[in-house]
């Protein structure tokens, strides 16, 4: 088949499509952007919930949980009933979960509420990606890629933001009403605009690898959650996490056996496959873990309010935003090998500058360091997202989209716990209360910075020198965990240039776009 008799094969609407998926992307990525914002006020028992550091943890991971261990079943389900079908399911129960959260009268109401917006999302997220790679024609995938991620620097951006002037304004649950009316707009433009998709020759549904992988992903997630809680050594944490891990390897190889499996998992024989999805993994091990410990310098060491707080997210958010849409660009003209290196390069730079960051660095360095880290992942997203999606024809588009979700899910849940429970370790280790304060307060006072700002009140004239104590410990525990997110990020460098492609030479370009087209048609 000769390369100019090849039509583009995009959908006329595609680039409107883009604009209703970018909403609906929106939605769900601005709602935990929003809610670390809104963490303290939640906690305060006369203006939130009263919720504990413990309740507050599980009501962020309340919604992981089910919005990872269900992601990969969601894209199974979408390909095979339909990806519109699905995005709609998805919105309509995101926002009825997120109007229970706004009125929720007890933390452990919010936890459930949460879990339910968790399902719903997992619905959303996966479709969002795969009617991309149905709607557009692989020569332009790569560029709507860029887009769908720079979406995400952009709820980053609105989220703190937008939180941050709601708490100052309306009450604690605004942050999740707020998703109402996004959601209803959200819904009626999928109808307009967006065509329905699936699988035209879908095989049986894996029903036992379906439960496989829900059961895997789920133990692992809740093991990971439990292990940044408690620590890893506590037997429900490597007792859950292990045997998630062995539940996925008698997934692994009951897919290997069966005629028509959920997940072809020859595909990690792919080199580019496997590498581009590790990549996805690693890079959000450390960025996640560093958002967590930066957002608790943010607002108790530097004593910064929700809005201040969320504007210096804003860098962070510039970058991906002005470069993820340019990275289709970078790789035709470097090659995915040099155009992820040197994001992640950029990445693991601005995580070793956490390292320096003291209790009186001026401000505008952390900006600074933000907005690297972003401009660095806008250069490893979507060429990594594109090389999973690529490897697939369009009508599994949905499992590729959920195998590259559920791993960034999993990557962020895990350098939340890992990070978050080695800045605990130290923090605990470093902290030093003044002589004359109550075991309970001094108790409380170690859990955590959080804790150790909860009990100043109560500690009379020693208040002053246990807050100094704790934030001076909590930077030494910043420090630690930073140059551990900045190994894992150069680790994500090496697998790069190691495994990733170098430049295709220009006559290669159309043929593999041909190549994919017929992969299509197959």
């Amino acid at each position: 088949m000769s390369t100019q008799a090849q039509p583009m094969t995009g959908h006329p609407r595609r680039w409107a499509i883009l604009g209703v998926l970018v909403i609906s992307l929106l939605v769900v990525v601005l709602d935990n952007t929003v809610l670390n914002v809104a963490m303290r006020t939640i906690a305060d028992p006369e203006h939130g919930l009263g919720a504990s550091q413990s309740e507050l943890e599980w009501a962020i991971n309340s919604y992981t949980l089910v919005f990872a261990g269900l992601l990969f079943t969601a894209g199974i389900l979408a390909d095979r009933f339909g990806r519109r079908l699905s995005l709609v399911f998805g919105l309509i129960v995101f926002g009825l979960a997120s109007l229970f959260s706004a009125y929720a009268t007890s933390p452990d109401m919010l936890i459930a509420a949460r879990a339910v917006m968790g399902l719903g999302a997992a619905a959303v997220m996966p479709a969002t990606l795969s009617i991309i790679a149905n709607v557009f024609d692989p020569r332009e995938r790569a560029r709507a890629i860029g887009v769908w991620a720079g979406a995400v620097g952009l709820a980053v951006a609105i989220g703190p933001v937008l939180g941050g002037v709601l708490l100052e304004h309306f009450w604690w649950g605004s942050v999740f009403l707020i998703n109402v009316p996004i959601v209803i707009a959200g819904v009626a433009l999928v109808f307009i605009l967006v065509p329905e998709s699936r699988d035209p020759k879908p095989s049986r549904i894996d029903v036992l690898g379906v439960l496989l992988s829900i059961i895997g992903l789920t133990l692992i997630t809740y093991g990971v959650i439990k292990g940044g809680e408690d620590g890893f050594g506590e037997p429900l944490a490597w007792g859950t996490l292990g045997g998630g891990l062995l539940v996925m390897v008698a997934f692994i190889l009951y897919e290997r056996r069966i005629t028509f499996p959920s997940l072809d998992v020859r595909l990690f024989s792919n080199r580019q496959f496997s590498a581009s999805t590790g990549i996805i993994g690693l890079v959000f091990f450390a960025a996640m873990g560093s958002m967590f410990f930066g957002a608790f310098y943010l607002q108790m060491v530097r004593g910064y309010g929700p809005l201040m707080s969320g504007a210096l997210f804003v860098p962070f958010a510039l970058g991906q935003m002005v470069f993820a849409p340019l990275s289709s660009n970078m790789v035709k003209k470097f090659g995915p090998k040099a155009v992820s290196s040197v994001g992640l390069i950029l990445v693991a730079a601005a995580l070793a500058t956490w390292v320096f960051i003291g209790t009186d660095t001026p401000i505008w360095v952390v900006a600074v360091t933000f907005f690297v880290q972003g401009v660095g992942m806008a250069n490893v997203m979507p060429p990594a997202t594109e090389a999973i999606m690529s490897a697939l024809p369009r009508e599994k588009a949905g499992v590729g989209s959920a195998v590259s979700n559920t791993i960034r899910q999993l990557g962020g849940a895990l350098g939340v716990a890992v990070l978050g429970a080695v800045v605990s370790s130290v923090y605990r280790e470093n902290l030093a209360a003044p002589a004359g304060l109550p075991d309970a307060v001094a108790d409380q006072a170690r859990e955590s910075i959080a804790g150790a700002y909860a009990v100043a009140g109560q500690a009379g004239q020693a208040a002053p020198a246990l807050l100094d104590g704790a934030n001076s410990a909590f930077v030494t525990a910043m420090h630690y965990a930073s140059a551990g997110s900045t190994v894992f990020a150069l680790l994500g460098a090496l697998v790069a240039v190691l495994f990733l492609p170098g430049k295709r030479p220009s006559s290669a370009a159309a043929p593999a776009a041909v190549e994919d087209a017929a992969l299509v048609d197959a």
